[in-house]
C-alpha cells in the first residue's frame, strides 16, 4: 500500500507539472511577425521566394521604409529569411481557378519579432518610423497595383514608389496573389502622379476593378 501511495503522489505531482509547465511554455513562446506571399504550390522552391516576400513585407511593415528593399545589405537579409521563420501554413485562396492566373495558395509566415528586430537594429532600420509613416501618409490616396506575382515584382514596385519625386512616402496596406494596396502621400496631386506614371512605363493606369475597399486610382506593373 505505501508503494501504491507512492506512485500514485508521484504520477499525481507529474500530471500537476505538465498541466501547470505546458501553458507557461506556451506562454512563453517568442511573438512573431506575420507577412503572406501568394504560391501556386507547396514546393520547397516556392517556399524559399514566397518566405522572401514576407520578410520583405513585414520589414515594410514594421519601418514604414519601402526604398530600404533596395539596400544590398537589405536584400542580403532577405535572401536568408529562413533564418527568421517561426512557422508558416498555408492558406487555400478562394479565387483561385485554372485560367484565373490567381496562386492557388497563400504562405503565411510567421517571424520571430525578436530575431527582426535585432536585424532592423543591425540594418539601422528602427520601427520607431511606423509611426512618423502613418501620420505623414494619413491624408494621402490609396492605389491598388496589380501584376505583382512574387519577390522581385514587389521590390520593382517599392522601389520606384521610392525613387519618385513624386511619392513622399509608399505604405503598403493589404496584398493578394495578384496585387497589393498602398497608401501613397503625393507632392503635386493625384492627377499629376498618374500623368507621370503613364510616362514612366514602370506602372501604367489600369480599368481593372480593384478588390475589397474602394481606392482612388488602379495601376499595373508593366512586365
Amino acid at each position: 500500500m505505501p508503494l501504491f501511495m507512492s506512485l500514485r503522489s508521484a504520477l499525481c505531482g507529474f500530471l500537476f507539472m505538465f498541466v501547470v509547465v505546458a501553458p507557461l511554455a506556451q506562454a512563453a513562446a517568442p511573438d512573431g511577425y506575420v507577412g503572406e506571399a501568394p504560391v501556386a504550390s507547396q514546393a520547397d522552391g516556392e517556399r524559399a521566394q514566397a518566405l522572401k516576400t514576407a520578410l520583405s513585407n513585414v520589414i515594410v511593415a514594421q519601418t514604414g521604409n519601402s526604398g530600404a528593399l533596395e539596400r544590398p545589405d537589405v536584400a542580403k537579409a532577405i535572401a536568408q529569411a529562413d533564418r527568421y521563420v517561426l512557422r508558416y501554413s498555408y492558406r487555400r485562396n478562394p479565387d483561385a481557378a485554372a485560367d484565373s492566373g490567381v496562386p492557388a495558395l497563400t504562405l503565411v509566415a510567421q517571424f520571430d519579432s525578436a530575431a527582426v528586430d535585432a536585424l532592423l537594429q543591425r540594418l539601422g532600420l528602427t520601427a520607431a518610423d511606423t509611426h512618423a509613416t502613418a501620420t505623414e501618409t494619413s491624408s494621402g490616396v490609396m492605389v491598388w497595383i496589380d501584376g505583382i506575382h512574387n519577390a522581385g515584382d514587389y521590390v520593382r514596385v517599392m522601389g520606384y514608389l521610392a525613387r519618385s519625386n513624386l511619392v513622399r512616402d509608399a505604405q503598403p496596406i493589404q496584398a493578394n496573389a495578384n496585387g497589393i494596396r498602398v497608401r501613397l502621400s503625393l507632392t503635386g496631386g493625384l492627377a499629376h502622379f498618374l500623368d507621370t506614371v503613364g510616362l514612366e512605363h514602370t506602372l501604367a493606369v489600369s480599368n481593372t476593378p480593384a478588390p475589397g475597399e474602394r481606392v482612388d486610382a488602379t495601376l499595373a506593373l508593366v512586365q
